[in-house]
């Protein structure tokens, strides 16, 4: 979901969020919102070599530097424009640690077991082909070395005022995404995908995103800027396909944002797993 980033050659014909300034902002806000509940518990040791693959526009990136300013991180992403926007992020923060490399997730240019840890965000619910990609990463790692994923899955949100509109209106978003060959609902798979690529010790746990009144932070960032955000970015695209009708999606936007007045509720549920290489 909610971010979006490692390119391969077939991300970048089908990614559905798009690659301009707007998406770039959203990835932003995303990121600067979820750091909590992500990365309370994501950080790496000093001397570490750590991959993150599909850094994006460096949302995740800068997390993982401060987090671990003594370990050494390559961000790895495909597109030119992305990386752009990540150096520039992590140079804005003051960040030393971190080095950045075009490269393909199935083609990346690194010697087998040259990483401690890798870390994937928001990337798999882009992939036609997770557990061959979760492989090919698997490679990359020593013996004992572990990966992180993370992951949304847009089958769990739930909001109050309910509204069969919004549901249907992101339901636009999964399918198109599964047209393009990815997956919006893969973080309840995060076990499964990474016990077929053959990792070991794999720890899940979901992470909800609760938002009431109370976490104005909240209701700006994560239900207006983040989720409502990215529903409504698929409107061309999901109108164009005949999906749904003009009045039903517009509709199921104006309800996602009534979720976030005074007396709304909105619920989205990420998914972090962390696993080892046998």
């Amino acid at each position: 979901m909610l971010n979006v980033t490692l390119r391969n050659k077939e991300m970048t014909r089908t990614y559905v969020h798009g690659y301009d300034q707007r998406e770039s902002i959203r990835l932003q806000d995303q990121a600067s919102t979820l750091v909590e509940l992500l990365h309370s518990d994501t950080s790496y040791p000093a001397g570490s070599r750590v991959l993150e693959v599909g850094c994006g526009v460096g949302a995740q990136t800068v997390t993982l530097a401060r987090n671990s300013p003594r370990a050494l991180i390559t961000s790895v992403d495909i597109s030119e424009f992305s990386l752009a926007e990540a150096r520039r992020a992590v140079a804005t923060a003051g960040l030393s640690n971190v080095q950045f490399q075009r490269g393909d997730i199935f083609h990346l240019p690194f010697r087998p077991g040259a990483f401690d840890h890798v870390f994937v965000c928001f990337v798999l619910e882009h992939l036609s082909k997770p557990v061959d990609a979760l492989n090919a990463l698997k490679s990359f790692l020593k013996v004992g070395g572990t990966i992180t994923v993370i992951e949304g899955d847009h089958g769990s949100a739930y909001f109050h005022p309910d509204s069969e509109a919004a549901h249907k209106a992101i339901h636009c978003q999964v399918e198109l995404q599964r047209r393009a060959g990815g997956n919006a609902l893969i973080g309840r798979e995060l076990y499964p995908l990474l016990s077929k690529a053959g990792f070991g010790s794999i720890r899940v746990s979901p992470r909800m995103v609760y938002v009431d009144s109370s976490k104005p932070e909240l209701v700006e960032g994560f239900t207006k800027k983040t989720f409502t955000a990215m529903i409504e970015g698929v409107r061309e695209s999901a109108l164009a396909a005949g999906m749904i009708d003009q009045p039903t999606f517009d509709k199921g936007i104006q309800d996602l944002y009534r979720t976030a007045q005074p007396d709304g509720v909105f619920c989205y549920t990420f998914f972090k797993a962390v696993a080892e290489r046998i």
